[in-house]
C-alpha cells in the first residue's frame, strides 16, 4: 500500500508541475490544484495511519506513541483543503476577469505568434 500511495503522490505532483508550466491559465489552475492534492496526501501519509487507535492520549495508559493516532496531520490537511478550495475559486474569478479584459487565457496575455 505504501508503494501505491508513493506512486500516486508522485503522479499527482508530476502532473501538477507539468500543468503549471503550460501557457494557458486554466491549465495552471488545475496544476496548482493537483500539486496541492499531492502535498495533502503526503502530509496525511506522514501522520502514520493507525487503525482502531484513539486520536487522544488516555491519562490512565502510560505514554507510548504507538497507542494513539496523531490528529495534527488530519487537522492540517482539512485546513489545507478549505484554503485550497478558496484559492481555486479566487483564481477562477481572476481568470474570468483576465479573459474578459485581454480576450485570451494565456498566462502572459498574448496568443502565440503575436
Amino acid at each position: 500500500m505504501e508503494l501505491i500511495l508513493a506512486i500516486g503522490i508522485g503522479v499527482l505532483a508530476g502532473s501538477g508541475v507539468w500543468l503549471i508550466l503550460r501557457p494557458r491559465s486554466f491549465q495552471v489552475i488545475i496544476g496548482l490544484s493537483l500539486l496541492s492534492y499531492a502535498v495533502n496526501l503526503f502530509i496525511f501519509a506522514m501522520g502514520r495511519l493507525g487503525l482502531g487507535l484513539p486520536p487522544v492520549v488516555d491519562p490512565n495508559v502510560p505514554m507510548d506513541s504507538s497507542t494513539f493516532t496523531d490528529p495534527l496531520p488530519q487537522a492540517l490537511v482539512l485546513t489545507a483543503i478549505v484554503i485550497g478550495f478558496a484559492m481555486t475559486a479566487l483564481f477562477l474569478v481572476v481568470l474570468i476577469v483576465a479573459r474578459g479584459l485581454t480576450g485570451t487565457d494565456h498566462v502572459d496575455g498574448r496568443e502565440p505568434g503575436q
